[in-house]
């Protein structure tokens, strides 16, 4: 028995539509390339799933631009609205001018300018001048400040070491006063400990030569 015929309407059930669109999207993208082989022609294939992901084939030696300006000379329809043909010309627009750029550069850089007429090297030169003063100027105000850091620096470091030195001569006086205040204490102590006969007696006039005069 052949195979029953498929009612072609959308599939409702989201895992069966997407296996469907997954078999058939590989089956015609694999029909565009025996098309491409068998018939040399040129092909352009661009689906895009209900997700939003995007699958794409296009003939070897040629791109999807190159295929919709065929279709649009042949077919006579304008595809770019105004909007995409000004973004169009935009980008040709900055791609010429860094072209430019970069002519100038390798100008600037003394590369290619055999060609380049006596007035274009006059105006060359003074752009490089200017240039040169500009640069000379930066550095000069750079190593002021440099300078200035510098000394700034210096004043710091020497703030620091002022404040450095007093702390420590602080600490010294406050260990000489403790060490005079121990010897004091160990003097006091000593006297306590010694032996009354070995006291000094405060100096008292003799009782028995006041007796007999």
């Amino acid at each position: 028995m052949g195979r029953g015929k498929i009612e072609i309407k959308r599939i409702e059930n989201s895992s069966n539509r997407q296996v469907t669109y997954t078999k058939r999207r590989n089956g015609i993208i694999k029909k565009a390339k025996e098309i491409t082989v068998l018939c040399d022609a040129k092909v352009s294939l661009v689906i895009f799933a209900s997700s939003g992901r995007m699958h794409e084939y296009c003939s070897p030696n040629t791109t999807v631009v190159d295929v919709l300006d065929k279709y649009q000379s042949q077919s006579g329809q304008r595809l770019w609205d105004a909007k995409h043909e000004n973004l169009s010309n935009e980008i040709d627009r900055v791609k010429k001018e860094n072209g430019d750029l970069q002519i100038e550069l390798r100008h600037l850089r003394g590369e290619d300018i055999t060609s380049l007429p006596y007035q274009d090297l006059i105006r060359m030169e003074a752009a490089l001048n200017n240039g040169l003063t500009a640069i000379s100027e930066r550095q000069m105000e750079l190593m002021k400040m440099h300078q200035k850091n510098g000394r700034l620096l210096e004043e710091e470091s020497r703030e620091l070491a002022y404040v450095f030195q007093e702390k420590q001569q602080m600490a010294m006086e406050g260990s000489m006063r403790a060490m005079d205040n121990n010897g004091f204490a160990m003097a006091d102590e000593n006297e306590q400990q010694m032996p009354f006969g070995f006291r000094v007696q405060p100096m008292q006039p003799n009782l028995q030569e006041e007796r007999f005069m």
